[in-house]
């Protein structure tokens, strides 16, 4: 047997952190995570970020295979001294802007990346326990870390034992959906419908360019892509064989080679955003600046800790935010061509990163490859349409095809909760307050690809999207049970809410213009 380990307080938790350890909590453990094994993360550096001291029991076991579990104990360091209220949180490094960078004598050390603005008191709109990044004033290495007040949670109107209480039930739900056998992937009659419907999508796709008939071609070839973008999804979270090698290799066949996209990028971004989902400053789901802004909180350009550069809140901003409900179905029509971008800027970034902890450099180069072969058939067959003017049509429709993907993600998250409630937040509560399914019948929701039953899928990602109906049910009845709620809609009163929340933004800019426009008028009379 061997040697027990040591039983850690909050403080020397928090000092080792200080220290640059990466920690975080499982199971009443301390989890040290190796600087090699944070660079390697196949689920992303930012994901393990976000929880330093904190407790992430529900989201690891959400997230990750009993194997990987198993695995995970090896790097158990020591047990946790806690009270009657269970773990009391510590602050992310990262979520008051400070990070761990290599210094000028390779070494790592804090870098204060941005500044961390808190509310003075709780309101609606900006509670007490929020905090939201804005850019430093001086971009300079900082002289020292962060310090122990740093780690301290803002307060919070949550008690812990309300969302202990939240977290228990989530631990009995997940064993439920475990014993109902949920995990399991109905291959055959969940998936085999599925291939057949890409297979003729892609055929009649075929069919019509050989014809000449080039708008009804590139019709289907945005209806084959918007439906292979679900099957991307779901094995970017590992949810087809739940093995990460065989679904990272179809997933590249899927995204890279038949969609033109880096799955390696989504997947970094995705679990992002499940983890902190509808953070201002933390979730990149949300940050669309010029585009739109689905808070009043982006007004004061706020720091964007995936993108690492500040959403500037200008004046072209201003421009599109005024009219953004207006031009919301236009600009998700073209969507797919900011995927492009965000796909090859990521894999540019991660080109000479160390190598993945699951499967070494395999999954750059072999997305590298798919994306080359991408072009050499989907040029080919621009090429073929005659004309750069037939050419053109054929990519704006085969894109703007593709498009209701976007309306459907973006429709379970925009018109929800972006109020940061702190680390003390369950991750059960936190996930129903800031997600919504959308109601539809089970013979058509193969449109939605399984999206439509957002909340559970936020609480199970690795669920098969089959078996989320199902699943449904049972997060129904614990939400009741501990009166939270589980909100949904219809896709058409879905749309109204989201358009409802950007015009509400854009009236309160245009509020706050007006003010702004008196004051300065006032002042102007005053010196008169």
């Amino acid at each position: 047997m061997g040697r027990p380990s040591p039983l850690w307080t909050r403080e020397q938790v928090a000092a080792r952190i200080l220290a640059g350890e990466t920690l975080v909590i499982l199971d009443d453990q301390v989890i040290r995570v190796p600087p090699s094994w944070l660079a390697s993360h196949p689920g992303g550096v930012l994901a393990i970020l976000h929880f330093v001291g904190r407790d992430a029991t529900d989201e690891i076991h959400a997230f990750h295979s009993q194997e990987t579990l198993r695995r995970m104990k090896g790097y158990v360091v020591g047990i946790l001294e806690t009270g009657d209220g269970g773990w009391l949180p510590l602050v992310p490094p990262i979520m008051n802007g400070w990070v761990r960078r290599l210094g000028a004598d390779g070494k790592p050390e804090w870098y204060n990346e941005a500044t961390a603005v808190k509310s003075s008191e709780h309101t609606p709109s900006a509670p007490a326990s929020e905090i939201l990044l804005i850019k430093r004033a001086d971009c300079a290495p900082a002289s020292q870390g962060p310090s122990l007040s740093t780690l301290q949670p803002p307060p919070t109107t949550l008690t812990p034992k309300l969302q202990a209480q939240h977290s228990a039930a989530y631990k009995e739900l997940h064993k439920r959906v475990v014993d109902a056998g949920l995990y399991e992937t109905p291959f055959l009659t969940g998936y085999g419908p599925e291939v057949v419907r890409y297979t003729l999508l892609g055929a009649f796709a075929a069919f019509f360019y050989s014809k000449g008939w080039l708008v009804p071609s590139a019709i289907c070839l945005g209806l084959f892509w918007q439906q292979l973008t679900f099957f991307a999804h779901d094995l970017g979270h590992v949810g087809v064989t739940h093995n990460w090698v065989y679904d990272r290799l179809i997933a590249i066949f899927v995204a890279d080679f038949l969609g033109g996209l880096s799955i390696g990028w989504w997947v970094n971004n995705h679990n992002v955003h499940h983890l902190v989902t509808n953070h201002p400053t933390h979730d990149p789901d949300i940050q669309h600046l010029p585009f739109f802004a689905i808070s009043t909180a982006y007004f004061k350009s706020l720091y964007s800790s995936y993108y690492k550069r500040v959403m500037v809140f200008d004046s072209f901003s201003k421009l599109l935010i005024s009219v953004q409900h207006k031009l919301y179905y236009f600009v998700l029509s073209l969507a797919r061509f900011n995927l492009y971008a965000l796909s090859y800027t990521y894999l540019a970034k991660t080109a000479f990163e160390p190598k993945r902890a699951v499967g070494g450099r395999w999954w750059w180069w072999s997305e590298i490859f798919g994306l080359g072969l991408f072009y050499c058939w989907y040029l080919n067959v621009l090429s073929g349409c005659g004309t750069w003017r037939k050419a053109l049509l054929y990519l704006l429709i085969s894109h703007i095809a593709a498009s209701p993907v976007h309306v459907q993600i973006v429709l379970s998250h925009f018109s929800r909760s972006t109020e940061d409630l702190g680390v003390t937040e369950s991750f059960f509560a936190r996930q129903l307050r800031t997600t919504v399914d959308v109601i539809c019948s089970p013979s058509i929701e193969f449109i939605h690809g399984g999206l439509h039953l957002q909340v559970t899928h936020h609480m199970f990602p690795r669920l098969s999207r089959h078996n989320l109906r199902k699943a449904s049910e049972l997060v129904k009845e614990f939400a009741k049970e501990q009166g939270l709620e589980y909100a949904e809609f219809g896709f058409v009163e879905g749309n109204g809410d989201v358009l409802g929340v950007l015009k509400a933004v854009s009236d309160q800019m245009k509020i706050m213009g007006m003010v702004a426009d008196a004051e300065i008028t006032e002042a102007i009379k005053g010196h008169d």
